[in-house]
């Protein structure tokens, strides 16, 4: 594993090695507590796990201010959903205990490989550390008191005992996750709890289950391990996820593992420069894009939630719980340049849920498929894997799902059905409709909450039919090119050239007025927008941003509504403003850090020929809303959207339209950095005399041949070029600006 380059100031050799002198490693500067204490809305768990694996787990609490922990889930099957079992260790006589046992706790201590804390009531210290099905637990228990341990399903399960072997399963969302658990020691006495009632026998079954094994009373401090393997497909699987470890009780060799695991996921990206804490957010922000998607295959087959039953994966593996609307962005295309092989095995999974349900999804989990958000953004996800060369799937049999989906499903956000009358309004009109202010809704297919979102439904699928028109075209299906680009241009339908805005129209083609653009639409917006307001929306499709530019007037009118969204002020209270507005966090005037439809915003400043902007903004935007604290993350880090993010703006370029195999050039946070690819070949960014206040780049030079434009593509990458940068304290007007 290749080791961080560390700059060679000494107070940075301290920081970093510390008196010991021992050299950190890209693991070490992963702080799992950054984001979780949220602005508004979720908090950043700290999860523990492998890159991409199925078992993931952090302790049952809220975020780092709550006083007391429920325990331990065994896994939590969607991101942060789907808590699987519980274990809870505890002291004293086991009929006396109840299943929903809180401690306060302390000293706790979590990496992406281990986790500590002491529960303080019992004075118990638990450990955990994982593999990618199984998990492995150290109780410690003072001496002179009885220890025990409860396991718990969360839905309706079943659990047995037989020996120092527990097994059974517990159930979410319908999908039944099977555990085979292990004590390194028998237990001394087992009861079980069924409806509040609590039995002397080695089963049960029923809903929300508990299973008591007591331990004893110990004149000497007890030690107790557990291990357990967890399965889709059965029991028997379950126990062979467990042991496959070579080692199986030696906790350390198991964390020493996953700790080398993360190293070499991690050390894909080397950097150099920057300062401590912006070394410590590109890690964590890196071990963030490894939570999306999990493989879920075990010896070569997976469960379906389609066919309920076990299905082989054949020569791929299987890929699951995805929320596209968020990852389509900058973590699909983040994992395109890391890990193409595995964005192959991510496209076929989509297309195996197509194939079993007759659907293309658009959030599959492993129960499922959640079906939130809207749009189909998995059609950017596939032309942009296939434009970059991913080759490894059936680019037409993608397309054929994706087709029917985009012109036989509804556009409702949230609803998953048939098409509806406002999906035939948009086929004949080019845009969804919005209702007026006073107007009641009539379809009853809309969901209650989440609404029409009128425009964003409709910029949302002009990005679609971009994309498949795109794969028509490669494909050779002239008629569809021609069908998917005409409906492509349907944002141009609801673009007010009075205002420069993406205003909604009712039935009749008539703009809805009065309307204010910043807090019309109820809570997130939603009659007419998405958890954002209309200024945010200005900024897309993102296929059409030189058309925008030719609608608002130009680059200059462009360059001018970008300088407003940066400096138009909320208009009311801050308490106001979220009251309505909860999902618009991390703001600087209008803009929106904190959800993933603003993360391009910066960049197109590079669009009207100002690119000096672009590198002023990102700046501003890392150093101001990213940073080494529990506030770390500026909204809902939905799986890796914003952490992807956060890493390419950081080394110094972005995607803004993924489909298109280009980056635009920002300003990079490190003096170096460098990509190891896959295929043996390293791209590298230098940004010479790079410090915090020469953000601006004076010259940029590509394998030694001037760049005066600030655009370098997927195969500047993939071929291992070099870009060097000159940077300075002062715009450089001229640069970039064709």
């Amino acid at each position: 594993m290749k080791k961080i380059i560390i700059t060679v100031n000494f107070l940075y050799f301290i920081l970093f090695t510390g008196c010991s002198g021992k050299k950190m490693t890209p693991v070490d500067l992963v702080n799992p507590y950054i984001g979780n204490i949220s602005h508004l809305l979720v908090p950043t768990y700290p999860t523990v796990h492998l890159p991409n694996s199925m078992l993931r787990f952090y302790p049952d609490r809220g975020d780092y201010t709550t006083y007391k922990m429920q325990g331990f889930p065994l896994n939590i099957i969607s991101h942060r959903s789907g808590k699987i079992f519980n274990i809870t260790p505890f002291t004293g006589n086991p009929e006396k205990i109840p299943a929903n046992i809180s401690y306060t706790y302390d000293n706790e201590k979590i990496t992406p490989y281990y986790y500590k804390v002491t529960l303080v009531e019992p004075d118990i210290i638990a450990e955990f550390t994982p593999e990618e099905r199984a998990g492995f637990f150290i109780f410690s228990f003072p001496a002179g008191k009885e220890g025990g341990i409860v396991i718990r399903t969360n839905g309706r399960g079943e659990l047995s005992v037989n020996g120092n072997s527990v097994s059974g399963y517990d159930t979410y969302n319908g999908v039944k996750t099977w555990l085979w658990l292990e004590f390194d020691k028998p237990p001394e006495k087992i009861i079980v709890r069924l409806n509040d009632t609590l039995f002397s026998r080695s089963s049960v079954s029923g809903s929300r289950v508990a299973l008591y094994a007591g331990f004893g009373t110990q004149e000497r401090p007890l030690q107790l391990k557990i291990r357990y393997g967890i399965s889709y497909i059965n029991i028997e699987q379950a126990e062979k996820n467990l042991n496959r470890s070579r080692d199986k009780w030696n906790f350390k060799y198991v964390e020493d593992k996953a700790r080398s695991i993360w190293n070499k996921a991690l050390s894909r990206i080397e950097i150099e420069g920057g300062t401590h804490d912006q070394q410590v957010v590109f890690y964590t922000s890196l071990y963030r894009c490894f939570e999306r998607m999990i493989d879920i295959t075990e010896d070569g087959q997976y469960f379906s939630p389609w066919t309920g039953k076990p299905e082989p994966a054949r020569d791929t593996l299987y890929y699951t719980d995805d929320w596209v609307w968020d990852t389509h962005l900058a973590l699909h295309p983040l994992q395109v340049i890391l890990n193409p092989s595995h964005q192959d095995e991510k496209i076929n999974s989509y297309i195996r849920c197509a194939r079993q349900s007759g659907w293309m999804p658009t959030f599959p989990v492993v129960t499922g498929d959640s079906h939130a958000m809207n749009g189909n953004h998995f059609a950017a996800v596939i032309l942009d894997a296939w434009n970059k060369g991913i080759r490894g799937f059936n680019l037409e049999e993608g397309y054929n799902y994706l087709k029917k989906t985009i012109l036989e499903e509804t556009k409702l956000p949230w609803v998953k059905g048939n098409a509806t009358e406002l999906d035939k309004f948009y086929d004949e009109k080019g845009y969804f409709p919005g209702l007026r202010k006073d107007e009641k809704e009539t379809v009853p297919e809309v969901h209650s909450f989440e609404k029409r979102q009128s425009v964003a439904v409709t910029l949302a699928s002009s990005y679609d039919d971009w994309c498949m028109a795109q794969m028509a075209k490669q494909l050779g299906k002239e008629d569809d090119y021609e069908f998917f680009l005409r409906r492509s241009l349907n944002y141009k339908n609801l673009f007010n050239t009075a205002t420069g805005f993406y205003h909604p129209k009712d039935r009749d083609g008539n703009w809805i007025e009065p309307f204010d653009y910043r807090f019309d639409g109820g809570l997130g917006a939603r009659d007419y927008y998405d958890e954002n307001n209309g200024w945010t929306y200005i900024w897309q499709p993102y296929h059409a941003f030189d058309d925008l530019i030719t609608m608002m007037g130009g680059a200059e009118k462009f360059d001018e509504k970008l300088d407003l969204l940066f400096s138009t002020p909320p208009g009311r209270s801050k308490w106001q403003y979220y009251s309505v507005l909860p999902d618009a966090t991390g703001n600087i005037g209008q803009f929106v850090m904190g959800n993933e439809t603003s993360m391009h915003i910066a960049y197109l400043y590079n669009l009207a020929g100002k690119p000096w902007k672009t590198q002023k903004r990102i700046r501003m935007l890392l150093n101001t809303w990213f940073r080494n604290d529990l506030m770390g993350v500026p909204g809902d880090e939905d799986g890796g959207g914003l952490s992807a993010f956060y890493v390419f703006s950081s080394m110094g370029f972005y995607p803004i339209t993924p489909g298109i195999p280009e980056y635009q050039i920002g300003s990079p946070l490190f003096s170096k950095v460098k990509i190891h690819l896959r295929n043996g070949k390293t791209f590298t960014v230098i940004a010479k005399n790079n410090n915090t206040n020469n953000k601006y780049i004076q010259s940029a030079r590509l394998n030694g041949r001037e760049l005066d434009k600030t655009v370098i593509t997927h195969n500047d990458i993939t071929e291992g070029r070099r870009l060097v940068l000159e940077m300075g304290d002062k715009p450089d007007y001229q640069w970039g600006r064709e």
